[in-house]
């Protein structure tokens, strides 16, 4: 079993930034892709980026260039930069954990932290 708590969401202008985080435990965090999808109301779970364990990045057209993902193996943490954020942009933001990629039908999810960006 892993385990993800997220934390990092918020309220912020468009234009503005964020820095989510989660936390995993349970098993051996560098043996995992990790990623983060996110859900705005009345649309389905969209993927958003990921990091695999060789620590190679994929991310969405729709956020490439403006948010970053990262991974601190020796914290068990993975984070998701945000900049220049857009109110489309606002959703819940959920972390993701599988071998060797993570999908939609990943296994492990955290309960996911709200990001809302204003105009």
């Amino acid at each position: 079993q892993v385990q993800l708590v997220e934390s990092g969401g918020g309220l912020v202008q468009a234009g503005g930034s964020l820095r989510l985080s989660c936390v995993a435990s349970g098993r051996t965090f560098s043996n995992y892709a990790m990623g983060w999808f996110r859900q705005a109301p009345g649309y389905e779970r969209e993927f958003v980026a990921q990091t695999t364990s060789g620590g190679s990045t994929l991310y969405s057209d729709s956020v490439k260039g403006r948010f970053t993902i990262s991974r601190d193996n020796a914290k068990n943490t993975v984070y998701l930069q945000l900049n220049n954020l857009k109110p489309e942009d606002t959703a819940v933001y959920y972390c993701a954990a599988d071998r060797p990629i993570v999908t939609p039908k990943s296994a492990y999810w955290g309960q996911g932290t709200q990001v809302t960006v204003s105009s």
